[in-house]
């Protein structure tokens, strides 16, 4: 490889005091993508990585290998109305999924297909919901990645819309009256009634009438309230009851109420709180049986699920239905009581150490009547039943080397069988799948899932770390076309279940969160020595991997342990965690991180702020940063201000471990076409085979 130059780079002596703190920011200039700086230092950055990226040999291996995984596609769980199933699949040809309605044994139809109305493969289908009859569908579509929603209303037998646009519905769940004749649903305010920068927050809870002009709307909840929560509005399948939650920003803290809808118009309804200013999560819903299901893990961290009677929800008359269990999280439920079964049942999914089980409970007592046989050790989805009562439910199933596929469970024979499956054929390599248990640095016990080719091994293996560690995300059994091609190539693929996840409860999650982040970190480093204590790696053959909060991961092991990995993959990072709450939404994340704001979270912060602990001098991994024009979560100035610092302050050679930007145009945090998805796994794989020495001969 030719000689490699990093672009020049300002530095300015630009120093903030914050409580007592002097706090360094010589790359503030890069928070501002606009500035001719900026797009001069970016486009050099385009320069520099498509000249080490032209070294790296294997990237033609891999982008046919990930493609050719990937063209499994993939086939949703169906969501059922009636005799009428909607339901999503992708077929290997597709960029992106499809949205089919069936009615009863007719054929397929096409409802939404992103590909067909957009042939870049720059639209995206965020949310849908059917009405209670399945006759008309609200859906909602946004363009280049920027999850900025806009819904539109479809009637389903003739594919017309009836109703939209409305902007400024992105995250917004649709809550159909029974009738069609409305919807309840969350929009944010427009942004000439707010502060200038808080243009992604404001939201607030409205009554849509089906063909009235949007602003029209009637306000329902939210005047007043913290500019950061997100509402959730859902009604009862008889509708009589509107439930209503609030969360402060990503806080599981739930606020809700419900309301009975007979009482008087639908535009004020009498909201009753079942739960308010207590730090617990809360869902709930009002069964065909008219009892109140409440799913919460108050006084409960791995959840339990209660039964109320709707007229008095108050937590002193809840009474546990299936209780806490010691080992697992209640994940799901699902309601089986049509009139055909003698003993109506209730289905409970559950994480244990991240793999799922589905248990038997009897519906009125929750006596535990036994367990479904799953497929294997892996993940299942959402479960679903028809929601006019049934004995049947669905739900999707995935593990290490299987795509999706959708299970039926049938109670009136006992019967678990394969319902549906991934259309795509496929060359699944053989591997081996082992979790492993190891020690953190304070003692704890942290899990580990290591899927690496079969048979001995001749010494330390290539090895990829990958971790996310926060906002009560499970990373459970699931098939990943980057994570075969690499052991397809010869390398291990080690996903670790680190604190801040939900995987071991929320008492987990709390462990890895606001002053105890660190932990997350150590449990990483911890990960990482045991990889190579036994053997699986070495530090010149281990990278670590991640995105998002797991792109801080990704930076905090960088800055904090460069001596175990060679490399690293930081993709769409937090880097910056003293300026964070100032771009994208930030400030719905200062309940997982803190705020600087705050004199003892600004301490928190600054101890682990990848962007502040970097050192002059430090021989830092191989890094690559990757990160995405439209994003409107995480802003891409992270990665550039952490990317210009390390390329200063590295010791090490530019061509040996060279501290790398590759930025793409029209995409975002989130959904991406197959294509960009296949480029952008490709190439991550081939810059840490390069750095790692995996060969694909």
């Amino acid at each position: 490889m030719r000689q490699l130059r990093y672009p020049p780079a300002e530095r300015s002596d630009i120093i903030d005091t914050l409580h007592g703190h002097a706090v360094g920011d010589p790359y503030r200039w890069l928070e501002d993508p606009d500035s001719a700086k900026t797009k001069d230092w970016s486009a050099a950055q385009d320069t520099l990585y498509s000249e080490a990226a032209s070294g790296y040999g294997t990237r033609s291996w891999f982008d046919d290998r990930v493609r050719s995984l990937l063209g499994a596609g993939y086939v949703g769980a169906p969501l059922w109305r009636g005799g009428r199933r909607f339901f999503t699949r992708r077929t290997a040809e597709q960029e992106h999924g499809v949205l089919y309605v069936r009615d009863g044994d007719g054929p397929e139809r096409v409802l939404v297909d992103p590909g067909a109305l957009d042939p870049e493969g720059l639209t995206t289908l965020d949310a849908w919901q059917p009405d209670r009859s399945g006759r008309l569908l609200a859906y909602q579509l946004s363009e280049g990645g920027d999850e900025e929603s806009v819904l539109r209303v479809m009637d389903t037998d003739t594919g017309t819309t009836v109703d939209g646009p409305i902007d400024r519905a992105r995250y917004s769940p649709i809550a159909w009256l029974p009738d069609s004749s409305a919807f309840y649903y969350v929009r944010r305010l427009p942004a000439e009634r707010i502060p200038e920068g808080e243009e992604n927050y404001h939201r607030r809870v409205y009554l849509h009438r089906l063909g009235s002009p949007e602003n029209e709307d009637v306000l329902i909840f939210g005047e007043g309230r913290d500019k950061t929560e997100y509402y959730a509005p859902t009604v009862s399948r008889d509708g009589r009851w509107l439930l209503l939650s609030a969360v402060k920003g990503t806080s599981s803290a739930t606020d809700l109420w419900i309301a009975d809808l007979a009482e008087g118009p639908l535009e004020s309804p009498r909201l009753l709180p079942i739960q308010q200013n207590v730090d617990a999560d809360l869902e709930a819903h009002v069964g065909r049986d008219g009892r109140l299901y409440l799913y919460t893990d108050r006084d409960a961290p791995r959840g339990r699920l209660c039964v109320a009677d709707p007229a008095s929800p108050g937590h002193e008359h809840w009474t546990t239905l299936v209780p806490e269990d010691p080992e697992a999280v209640l994940e799901d439920y699902a309601i089986l009581d049509g009139p055909e079964l003698d003993r109506p049942e209730l289905l409970v999914s559950w994480g244990r150490h991240a793999v799922s089980e589905i248990s038997r409970h009897d519906l009125a007592t929750g006596e535990r009547l036994g367990t479904l046989e799953l497929p294997g050790l892996g993940t299942i989805g959402t479960l679903g039943e028809r929601p006019e009562g049934g004995h049947e439910a669905w739900f999707g199933y995935t593990d290490s080397t299987h795509p999706s596929s959708v299970y039926r469970y049938d109670a009136l024979s006992g019967t678990v069988s394969r319902w549906a499956h991934a259309p795509g054929r496929i060359d699944v390599p053989d591997v081996r799948t082992e979790l492993v248990t190891f020690t953190s640095k304070d003692g704890t016990p942290v899990r580990m899932l290591l899927v690496s080719p079969p048979g001995p091994s001749d010494g330390p293996r290539p090895t990829v770390l990958y971790g996310y560690g926060g906002f009560r995300i499970s990373l459970s059994p699931s098939y990943s076309a980057s994570a075969l091609a690499w052991v397809r190539a010869g390398g291990v693929y080690a996903i670790a279940n680190l604190r801040g996840g939900l995987e071991e409860g929320e008492g987990w999650h709390r462990a890895g969160m606001l002053a105890d982040k660190q932990n997350v970190f150590d449990d990483c480093a911890s990960a990482a020595e045991h990889l190579i204590a036994t053997g699986v790696a070495s530090p010149d053959r281990l990278a670590v991997m991640g995105g998002s909060n797991g792109g801080l991961l990704v930076g905090a092991m960088v800055t904090q342990r460069p001596d175990l990995f060679a490399a690293a993959v930081c993709s769409a990072p937090l880097l910056d965690m003293v300026r964070y709450e100032h771009f994208g939404l930030g400030q719905l994340w200062n309940v997982e991180y803190g705020s600087a704001d705050v004199p003892e979270e600004l301490e928190w912060l600054l101890a682990y702020s990848p962007y502040h602990n970097v050192r002059e001098g430090t021989r830092y991994p191989a890094t690559l940063f990757t990160v995405f024009d439209n994003d409107t979560r995480v802003d891409p100035m992270h990665a550039r201000k952490l990317c210009a610092l390390m390329q200063w302050a590295t010791s090490a050679p530019a061509e040996e471990r060279p501290i790398l930007l590759r930025r793409e145009a029209e995409v975002g945090h989130s959904s991406r076409s197959v294509s960009r998805s296949v480029a952008l796994g490709s190439e991550q794989l081939a810059f840490l085979a390069h750095h790692l020495g995996l060969s694909t001969d």
